[in-house]
């Protein structure tokens, strides 16, 4: 028999009701700042996806085993507040039917909508930008804002990682938060910080967010508001293999496929990453 590739994530051929993990797209950047183009993010991701192997090595697992379906892409509508409303409700439905959410972006003002269903005690971002606006682009639901939204929805914490731009207010709103700079992580090391991270997180419900401009825009410059000077994807994976097992939902957010490539398929690769280390870990 002839198997035909689609336009769905690969190894996400579980059905939904047997899926442990539930993969869907937000196809939007209605609020872009810089560069357009996010909006295709989620389809370039998946289009990489098949590039990969399904044996992961390091971990002895084959990621067809872990259980993922693939909704596709939400049909989104034109205002920001009413994107983050739909996001909101499908990933509702995902939660309560007992299964974890991974978004793909997709600008990241739609995180907010997928964070309020859990409405996690920490919220873990990693970020080049420290998105704490109270408004920008005559709305509040910018993807300038989506940290200060997320501190407004319930997170009693923030742990914001990479950052290296912001204006003056924000980093007086950042001193009562969590923040690792890009040049904090290169000076002390991702794996001191994280020992810092799980050990404040123990016990409380966390929510795991990834902006692809964290990376140095170097390294991976399909991004819409690339930044140097940053973190690497080493330093996000393992962010990803320490904080993921903790987290009850899970994004990937900002993807610009401006590139020839790179950054989407660093994206799929710890997108990968994250369903593996989450099914393993909760497993034992």
């Amino acid at each position: 028999m002839q198997y035909f590739n689609n336009n769905l994530f690969a190894d996400a051929d579980t059905s939904y009701d047997d899926a442990r993990y539930v993969i869907f797209g937000v196809p939007y950047d209605g609020t872009t700042s810089y560069v357009a183009g996010t909006r295709h993010g989620p389809d370039a991701i998946r289009k990489v996806s098949y590039n990969f192997e399904q044996y992961l090595p390091e971990y002895q697992y084959t990621l067809s085993e872990a259980g993922i379906h693939d909704l596709g892409n939400l049909e989104v509508p034109s205002l920001p507040e009413d994107v983050i409303a739909a996001v909101e409700e499908i990933t509702a439905q995902i939660a309560a039917d007992g299964k974890i959410p991974v978004v793909l972006g997709g600008e990241h003002s739609t995180t907010l909508g997928s964070y309020r269903p859990f409405t996690s005690e920490c919220f873990v971002v990693c970020d080049a930008h420290l998105d704490l606006r109270d408004e920008f682009g005559d709305t509040p639901y910018n993807h300038a804002c989506i940290t200060r939204r997320i501190s407004e929805a319930g997170a009693k914490e923030i742990f914001i990682i990479g950052a290296r731009s912001g204006t003056e207010e924000e980093y007086a709103f950042a001193e009562n938060l969590n923040l690792y700079s890009a040049d904090c992580v290169r000076e002390r090391g991702i794996r001191s910080i994280l020992d810092e991270i799980v050990e404040k997180i123990a016990g409380r419900s966390v929510y795991l967010s990834i902006d692809a401009d964290a990376i140095d825009c170097c390294l991976t410059p399909g991004l819409g508001t690339p930044e140097p000077f940053g973190i690497t994807h080493f330093d996000i994976r393992d962010v990803i293999r320490r904080i993921g097992p903790l987290a009850e939902a899970f994004d990937y957010m900002e993807v610009c496929p401006i590139d020839a490539g790179q950054t989407a398929a660093v994206a799929a690769k710890l997108i990968r990453e994250f369903i593996a280390v989450h099914r393993i870990k909760n497993q034992e």
